[in-house]
């Protein structure tokens, strides 16, 4: 079954209220005023099943001027346009401004229909139909169908059928497979129930108890029921008109303009990158101009920011902009929008989203618009290559998703075809970077070796903290795994190639020191004096200790406490001839033949090496 939703546009009382009755059978007026007062306040909701294989769901939008932003909710998700002029009116001021607004919103296609003809003569129908022409000439409209109609006697309703379903028939099938996002364009409560958002599903797909997120606001829901054109349903798929019961909130926390969508999967944002389009009719837009922003069901005020050096938009102009939104919303690239005047308050333009990232930095805004152009690019390949490299140690594919709404396996699969590097848990990098990053750091370690020749290498951490602080620890782990002239044993990095050689006096204090703890045993010296004993500055001298405690020829138990292998060794002798005896400290002593300023930490050491347990002031040799 292929769902399209098909809206209505026209002016006010030229019969669109009528003419979706007609069709379907269904009053799209719902509310007492619309029907006291002759007009459509509101959105109105109807459906029909033109088809065995096809479901049209219609959306209803007022078309006086008072009412053009709820018209702006309705018309957003539609795949279609009826687009209505009434036979005895013709072309009239919202009909203009409605087309105005299909035209920005990239409405890819439609039908115009002549309402009324039931009140004039061939020869004016003639004439609406030739002016009908002439308003669509060079937009999505030229060459589409024109019907002629009468909602009241039912002519040409069979005709505008067909058309409909020939149309219809060209109309892609919206992303069932995409994120769930469910623009909320009404809020009631339902006795019995409790409240109900409904909208049109614009991707993906709901179902009953599954959890979703209202943004902005961030507070998570259940869903306990799912209704599709008034009808419960197991599920809602992308292209149907969706109601969702939900549990646990008020109708009055939620409203039209909040999204839902999957939980933790998208962030709102209250600034975006766009490409906008001034109509003709409009006046100059100023940088910092005021304007009401409508996309999807919401309405909000925004500020225009025009690219650097642009101080005026003339009319009929395009640029990239940036946005500023007083509130938050969930936005995506690929979104339309429309932007009116606050006084009057009338459509000036409209646009596409190109990126809802951080703002632009000062260096990023001389290549404003270029960036944008990037973006606005249909090669996914070409979109993610620009995020990565904008992002200074790579960028997490979840973040990605954020930021473009593609899901992982096209972004992955676009990233194949990219300059791009996929590392470890779905993060990527800019290539030239990685290959950059990767041969600063060998040049990093070379010149570490050279200021420290006798140490076997730099702690990763170090290394890190040296030469990316802020990068995740995978990064810096990629990078080392793919530098064949490195080696990284435990947490220290070193050249492959690179050997502690030690000079002569080197070799002779190495010996000294580890000669000095050796004849010790266990009544070892200090080890400030054995090192200012060694014949050396104090700086080689300790590195010669730390080479000794690598090779596990010394041993340290303790931060004072330094003993030669050899003494532990002859110690683990002694007490295995004592195994499961147990001891206390004095005996130990007795053992040894030390003090207890050594005597305590070596017991210490023991226990930790399992070679001794403690057992209150007893020890059980092991």
């Amino acid at each position: 079954m292929k769902f399209i939703i098909t809206g209505t546009a026209g002016h006010i009382d030229h019969g669109k209220t009528a003419l979706v009755k007609a069709l379907t059978g269904i009053d799209a007026d719902r509310l007492q005023e619309e029907k006291r007062r002759g007009i459509t306040i509101d959105l109105g909701f109807a459906h029909l099943q033109l088809t065995p294989s096809l479901w049209l769901g219609f959306v209803d939008v007022p078309g006086h001027e008072r009412f053009v932003k709820n018209m702006l909710a309705g018309v957003a998700s539609i795949d279609l346009v009826l687009f209505v002029i009434a036979a005895d009116e013709s072309i009239k001021p919202q009909t203009r401004e409605h087309f105005d607004i299909c035209r920005l919103l990239a409405i890819p296609r439609g039908i115009i229909v002549l309402t009324k003809t039931d009140l004039v003569d061939a020869d004016m129908l003639g004439l609406v139909k030739l002016e009908a022409e002439e308003l669509v000439a060079g937009s999505f409209l030229e060459g589409a169908p024109i019907v002629p109609v009468s909602s009241v006697t039912g002519a040409g309703l069979d005709d505008l059928r067909s058309a409909l379903a020939h149309v219809a028939a060209s109309v892609p099938e919206k992303n069932a497979a995409g994120f769930f996002r469910l623009p909320v364009d009404r809020v009631f409560s339902v006795k019995g129930f409790g409240t109900v958002a409904t909208g049109t599903l614009v991707s993906g797909s709901v179902e009953p108890e599954q959890l979703v997120e209202v943004y902005p606001g961030g507070r998570q829901l259940r869903v306990r029921g799912v209704q599709v054109h008034g009808a419960p349903a197991p599920r809602a798929v992308a292209g149907q008109r969706t109601a969702l019961n939900l549990a646990d909130i008020e109708p009055a926390v939620l409203k039209r303009g909040d999204m839902l969508s999957e939980p933790g999967r998208f962030r709102s944002v209250n600034q975006v990158a766009c490409r906008l389009h001034l109509l003709a009719s409009a006046k100059p837009l100023k940088h910092r101009a005021p304007v009401h922003f409508h996309s999807g069901a919401a309405e909000i005020e925004a500020e225009v920011r025009l690219p650097p050096g642009v101080a005026v938009l003339p009319p009929g102009g395009t640029a990239y902009v940036r946005l500023l939104l007083r509130d938050s919303a969930l936005l995506l690239p690929g979104d339309r929008f429309i932007i009116r005047r606050f006084s009057p308050v009338i459509t000036i333009g409209g646009g596409v989203i190109l990126d809802v990232g951080s703002p632009a930095t000062r260096k990023a805004a001389a290549t404003f618009a270029g960036r944008l152009e990037v973006l606005a690019s249909s090669d996914a390949a070409v979109r993610i290559a620009l995020l990565v490299r904008e992002a200074e140690f790579g960028i997490a594919a979840s973040d990605l998703v954020a930021r473009t709404g593609m899901r992982e396996p096209d972004i992955a699969a676009a990233a194949a075809c990219a300059p791009v590097v996929a590392l470890a848990d779905s993060w990527y990098v800019d290539r030239a970077w990685f290959h950059a990053t990767r041969d600063r750091l060998i040049q990093a370690i070379a010149e570490f070796h050279r200021e420290n020749p006798l140490a076997p290498g730099i702690a990763r951490q170090d290394l890190r903290s040296r030469q990316m602080p802020s990068a995740p620890p995978l990064v810096l782990d990629a990078l080392l795994a793919a530098a064949g002239s490195l080696v990284v044993e435990g947490e220290t990095v070193r050249s492959r190639n690179h050997r502690v050689v030690l000079k002569d006096d080197e070799e002779q204090a190495r010996a000294a020191i580890e000669h000095a703890f050796e004849q010790a045993s266990l009544a070892v010296p200090a080890v400030a004096d054995v090192l200012a004993k060694s014949g050396i500055e104090a700086r080689r001298a300790r590195t010669l200790l730390e080479i000794l405690l690598r090779e596990k020829r010394l041993v340290r138990i303790s931060e004072d406490l330094v003993f030669h292998s050899s003494a532990l060794d002859r110690l683990r002798q002694l007490l295995a001839a004592r195994k499961s005896q147990r001891f206390q400290v004095g005996q130990f002593k007795e053992w040894t033949g030390i003090s207890r300023k050594y005597a305590i930490p070596l017991l210490e050491y023991l226990d930790r090496t399992h070679v001794t347990r403690r057992e209150g002031d007893w020890r059980l040799v092991i």
